[in-house]
């Protein structure tokens, strides 16, 4: 029989591991190999825990992949897998590996066997467009992987998986995250980049163990401001997000009317203005005066503002975007870049990615 098994030095280690990656063959060769490994001793099927095929061609998994039922790490990537039986009724697996394949919705069973001993799922760069509900038959799931899915939808169910640490949907269609995100206590990485998100549901602020961040290539206009009390963030993608793009370049900004000119210029340099010299609107519309949101400009305006998106240093280095009006235009070019604003030395970001 052909050795497959991993070149180790530890004989017991090495039949632990059966490795036939990379070597292109069919789904019937495959099972030839396993049903030589089986007969030449019936003892090795227990023994075996890695079962490494990726980088085959197959497009369904061999029928004698259940006879190594101590078997717990299974990589099927990047085959032509077109279904995917409920391997969880014979195998008490940890790590499940099945990206890059040819898998849709329809290519589930309808439910899996429930396997608490699951930690790691990966069906990324498949054709599922739905979120499966079928994956809530591993409460004790950590990690999952979606992405590059073309999916439209986040189950609002997945807070269900209260033990998830990576949850990977990045590359798909999705337009909508649910509030019940926010239930994911154990969240470490949350990457929702490459997708047609909108707006985050606030309650996402309370994903108090959070560290990575990705939403890059989306359409983000706003962020929750409580985003701020994230204290173990350290990673924070924004970049090609309308929040972010070239947010000061296209400042457009209207000529004031000669109401407000001449209303800015009185509150600017104090001018005094007598309650019986004026109209009584006119009275009531200098004390309506809001002041510039930059702490290093004295302007104010009346009607006439810039919607502006203002970068909140954390530690004078790295920002993240918040909703703001300025008095003008020159403002956002001028004394806000100038001046450095002081930093929150509650909340330290370590690091933002803008580009």
């Amino acid at each position: 029989m052909e050795n497959y098994t991993s070149d180790s030095s530890d004989s017991e280690s090495s039949n632990r591991i059966i490795d036939l990656a990379y070597l292109l063959r069919k789904p019937e060769e495959v099972e030839r190999i396993l049903d030589e490994y089986l007969q030449s001793d019936a003892k090795k099927r227990l023994e075996v825990e890695k079962m490494v095929l990726h980088h085959n061609e197959l497009n369904f998994i061999p029928s004698n992949l259940c006879r190594f039922a101590n078997m717990k790490f299974l990589d099927l990537s990047n085959n032509g897998l077109t279904t995917l039986p409920d391997v969880f009724e014979h195998c008490q697996l940890t790590n499940l590996l099945l990206k890059n394949n040819l898998l849709t919705n329809e290519s589930l069973p309808k439910e899996f066997s429930e396997c608490p001993s699951l930690k790691e799922l990966n069906l990324g760069g498949n054709s599922i467009d739905e979120f499966p509900e079928q994956i809530f038959s591993f409460p004790n799931l950590r990690y999952l992987y979606l992405g590059g899915n073309g999916m439209n939808n986040i189950s609002k169910d997945i807070w269900k998986l209260k033990q998830l640490q990576v949850l990977s949907l990045g590359g798909n269609n999705i337009t909508e995250v649910p509030p019940s995100m926010g239930q994911l206590k154990h969240l470490h990485m949350l990457v929702l980049c490459e997708n047609q998100i909108e707006i985050l549901p606030s309650n996402i602020t309370n994903l108090h163990n959070l560290k990575s961040l990705l939403l890059h290539k989306n359409r983000l206009r706003t962020l929750p401001p409580e985003i701020i009390a994230l204290k173990n963030l350290s990673e924070l993608s924004l970049r090609e997000n309308p929040l972010v793009v070239q947010f000061v370049s296209d400042i457009t900004h209207q000529p004031a009317s000669l109401l407000e000119l001449s209303a800015r210029i009185i509150k600017l340099y104090n001018v005094e203005v007598r309650p019986h010299e004026i109209p009584r609107t006119l009275s009531v519309y200098l004390n309506c005066a809001h002041r510039c949101v930059n702490p290093y400009c004295k302007g104010v305006y009346f009607n006439n503002r810039v919607e502006h998106i203002k970068f909140v240093d954390f530690c004078g280095k790295y920002r993240i975007p918040l909703l703001q009006y300025l008095c003008s235009s020159k403002c956002a070019n001028g004394p806000m870049e100038e001046v450095p604003m002081r930093p929150l030395r509650s909340y330290l970001m370590k690091k933002v990615l803008l580009g």
